[in-house]
């Protein structure tokens, strides 16, 4: 009974533990520069055949002023997922703009 117990406690912790980011630089970031745009975006079932998208450019007021987009699954992200069994999927998307 004691090892059940370990095993779903290092189970939970290696998945909450798993943060996925992904980041695209179109230019140089400075040190201090907040993202413009801080948003969570809602997908079912792992997202499985639905999209989201965000004009980044019509967000900064033009392409050449897109500095970062950035999308990330939080280690709270990936709680909510395992409490709902992967039913509920959030996801966080970031834009900064000069």
């Amino acid at each position: 009974m004691n090892f059940n117990k370990s095993v779903y406690a290092l189970t939970a912790l290696l998945a909450l533990a798993g943060c996925a980011a992904q980041r695209f630089d179109f230019a140089d970031t400075p040190v201090n520069v907040s993202p413009t745009l801080d948003e969570g975006q809602t997908f079912w079932v792992s997202g499985i055949g639905q999209t989201a998208e965000i004009d980044a450019a019509k967000t900064c007021g033009g392409a050449s002023k897109v500095i970062r987009i950035e999308t990330q699954q939080t280690a709270g992200d990936v709680g909510l997922s395992l409490i709902t069994l992967g039913i509920y999927t959030p996801r966080h998307i970031r834009v900064t703009c000069k």
